[in-house]
């Protein structure tokens, strides 16, 4: 798993490319953490290049949705392929995520 982050204002940009699975957990929650412990209250996560999501990364997402929750920030997933989007499908899954075609438009959705 490759992760880079853009920071604007209290809103961190997270892409995440290659595959969240088990093995990369730890480092995907250290990297939320230490988003949300300067102060970011946001996160919008491009999904554009992430090729696999196992069980422990649909666990990952459900965490950071209640992480952010619990600081009164909001998770916007943005441009799964169709892999990740059937995985979130076939989990029923996809309904509590929001989901957007393009960066500008999660972002935008978190300024409404």
């Amino acid at each position: 798993m490759k992760l880079s982050y853009e920071d604007h204002g209290t809103v961190s940009v997270l892409t995440v490319s290659g595959e969240l699975t088990t093995d990369q957990a730890d480092n995907f929650r250290r990297a939320c953490q230490d988003r949300i412990t300067k102060d970011i209250h946001d996160i919008v996560l491009n999904l554009e290049h992430l090729e696999l999501l196992d069980s422990a990364g649909l666990e990952l997402l459900l965490w950071l949705v209640d992480l952010l929750a619990e600081n009164s920030g909001h998770l916007r997933l943005v441009n799964p392929n169709d892999t990740i989007q059937k995985i979130l499908e076939v989990t029923r899954l996809e309904r509590r995520f929001d989901i957007h075609g393009t960066i500008e438009a999660a972002a935008k959705s978190l300024r409404i």
